[in-house]
């Protein structure tokens, strides 16, 4: 027979095909067994029928526990009624192990009792339905960026600097200099796309913070587009461009994890271009009306990105933010240097923000100027001013956040379930 995986399932209707997989659910009713089981791809409903009472494959099944590891092997027919809406009819089984007492139950279960046991959670069928999402939002951001002529760039995860600020890095030794996790792949995607035009880089990234929100990781994964030229105008475009993407993909591919997660799909459906914009000063006092004691010139905390998204059904732009609360690199507004030409898109329902980026300073001086502002070493920076040395143009670029963009596709309000295994404050087990 056949070895086929579950999600393929449908084109086998017909055929004798064989399953490798976990035990998921057992049942019995009279003269029926019905195992659930899971490979990895998806789940599948195997029945054995029998009038014998002491049938070989009965006392095989009843032998059987969660999580224990088969071989069925049957013919695939069609069975709206059952996961998928097909089944296998067993005419063989191999039994590989008989799992010991499964420690997570159908009863409810702490988180952190939850979190101790990640490497199982992950089997159940709600955290299998987010890293699916996750992983067509990874497949689909490749796509779109690949698609449009992008040249995918690695950038370092040890760097000898600082990109979003110092207070934020986690330091290690490099022999014997010290070294740092990156913060962003932006400075380096800076050097790319001089060299290539419209480059992208993939990965983890690293913020040291002090924080215990559901909206925070200490190790999150961020997609990093720069394209040479491009203006904040074009950036905005991009990123809008980017989220629709995701966001129709998901719904076309995904629709099945979404309803396993019970996401209602509508808002997602919704979603259309153009986004609605506001500046940093246009959205001070609408904030405030909505009872935000937030003052002109300070950052948004968790507490404003939620009314933020208040204001649209869907994602909410917002440009020209304070230069004194943004990065050294942004560029400032030629009508109003005290203000820079940055974007951050915030994601509707709640959900923060999952893009922040803008234009980056071109002008020498300008930038030698900022990193003396900020306190950063030259020397540390020497090559990131060397690329307005050689060939200074306007370029912009973005960050999206993997794990909060999958975190609002699927409706779920702790970020912690949407990385195979998410790094917390004080969390850094299994």
């Amino acid at each position: 027979m056949k070895w086929v995986y579950i999600e393929d399932i449908g084109r086998h209707c017909g055929e004798d095909v064989e399953i490798r997989g976990w035990v998921y659910h057992k049942r019995s009713s009279g003269k029926v067994r019905f195992l659930v089981v899971r490979d990895g791809t998806g789940f599948l409903q195997a029945t054995i029928f029998s009038s014998e009472k002491d049938h070989p494959l009965f006392h095989q099944f009843d032998a059987l526990t969660r999580e224990s590891s088969v071989i069925v092997r049957g013919a695939v027919r069609e069975e709206k009624r059952s996961p998928g809406g097909y089944e296998l009819c067993v005419q063989d089984m191999e039994t590989l192990q008989i799992a010991q007492e499964y420690p997570i139950s159908p009863k409810e279960h702490s988180t952190a009792f939850l979190m101790e046991h990640r490497h199982l959670w992950l089997r159940s069928r709600k955290q299998h339905a987010v890293l699916q999402v996750r992983a067509e939002v990874i497949r689909a951001i490749r796509d779109f960026f690949d698609g449009r002529g992008f040249r995918l760039m690695d950038t370092p995860v040890l760097t000898p600097s600082a990109c979003e600020g110092t207070t934020t890095l986690f330091e290690t030794a490099y022999f014997d200099q010290k070294a740092y996790l990156a913060q962003s792949g932006q400075l380096y995607n800076e050097a790319t796309a001089a060299a290539f035009g419209k480059v992208y880089c993939f990965g983890p990234t690293f913020r040291a913070e002090r924080s215990k929100t559901r909206r925070h990781l200490l190790e999150f994964w961020m997609v990093e587009p720069e394209v040479a030229f491009a203006t904040l105008e074009d950036t905005i475009e991009l990123g809008t461009d980017l989220v629709l993407f995701i966001v129709d993909r998901v719904l076309s591919r995904r629709r099945s994890d979404l309803e396993d997660l019970e996401r209602d799909p509508k808002p997602l459906e919704a979603i259309s271009k153009p986004f609605v914009r506001y500046t940093y000063e246009d959205i001070i006092p609408k904030l405030q009306e909505k009872g935000s004691g937030m003052a002109p010139g300070e950052d948004f905390g968790a507490a404003e990105e939620t009314l933020i998204s208040q204001l649209s059904p869907g994602p909410v732009c917002i440009t020209h933010f304070p230069a004194k609360i943004k990065a050294f690199y942004m560029q400032p507004d030629k009508a109003r240097p005290d203000l820079v030409l940055g974007v951050d898109f915030m994601a509707p329902e709640g959900y923060g923000e999952i893009i922040g980026g803008g234009q980056r300073i071109h002008d020498l001086s300008l930038l030698e100027k900022r990193l003396e502002e900020h306190q950063l070493p030259r020397e540390a920076y020497e090559w990131y001013l060397d690329l307005r040395r050689f060939g200074a143009c306007p370029h912009s670029g973005f960050g999206l956040g993997v794990e909060r963009t999958v975190s609002w596709m699927c409706g779920i309000k702790h970020i912690r379930e949407t990385i195979p295994f998410p790094r917390l404050l004080y969390r850094l087990y299994p």
